[in-house]
């Protein structure tokens, strides 16, 4: 697993709960014991069993649900303000909100695009009807897709669409989000400029 992808991990569960959760996470992991330390480098690869084994640690930690913490992961990806780069990089995708669901079959490319060696898992999107689209992705560690729905949720609210998301496990080591679109124009959307530094 790249590092990057573990490093996130951790910077949302120290972002959103405190060095003392993480504390508790790493030593529940046996990070130390495995690696050496409990901080994950982002340009390093760790074998994938860690990844799977930190979010079971969190969740135990926490006592919450996996997909409920994997979707917050997801909305905290694109609405934290060190992160804006991400949220450029999906707004990058189209002008509306259905655009972007259908460049979201690039997005694996376009994140290689950004770090070269960076490996998203495979997404495949297909639409249903003029309202209804589903969004399947498969990789490595299950548990992306509840990413994706905390991703979708705050890039709705971007463009001013409001859609209901259901998520659910798609075997082998896969999910399937439905989106349906309720309005396309509940809200006004938040601005974006391509040229803008973040």
């Amino acid at each position: 697993m790249h590092g990057l992808i573990n490093h996130t991990i951790q910077r949302f569960v120290l972002d959103s709960f405190g060095h003392r959760v993480w504390a508790q996470v790493a030593l529940r992991a046996d990070l130390c014991a495995v690696m050496g330390t409990a901080d994950f480098e982002p340009m390093l690869t760790y074998d994938d069993a860690i990844t799977p084994r930190v979010i079971n640690r969190l969740s135990a930690v926490m006592k919450r649900a996996i997909p409920d913490l994997l979707e917050d992961l997801g909305a905290w990806l694109v609405s934290n303000p060190d992160r804006e780069g991400v949220r450029r990089l999906l707004r990058f995708g189209g002008d509306d909100f259905e655009e972007f669901l259908h460049s979201l079959n690039d997005l694996p490319e376009r994140a290689t695009l950004a770090v070269e060696d960076l490996q998203l898992p495979q997404m495949e999107v297909a639409q249903l009807d003029d309202w209804r689209f589903t969004l399947t992705c498969r990789g490595k560690v299950q548990g992306f897709g509840y990413v994706m729905m905390g991703v979708m949720r705050v890039i709705a609210d971007d463009y001013g669409t409001l859609a209901l998301l259901d998520c659910r496990t798609a075997p082998p080591e896969g999910e399937v989000i439905t989106v349906t679109i309720i309005d396309r124009h509940y809200a006004q959307g938040r601005s974006f400029d391509l040229g803008a530094r973040g």
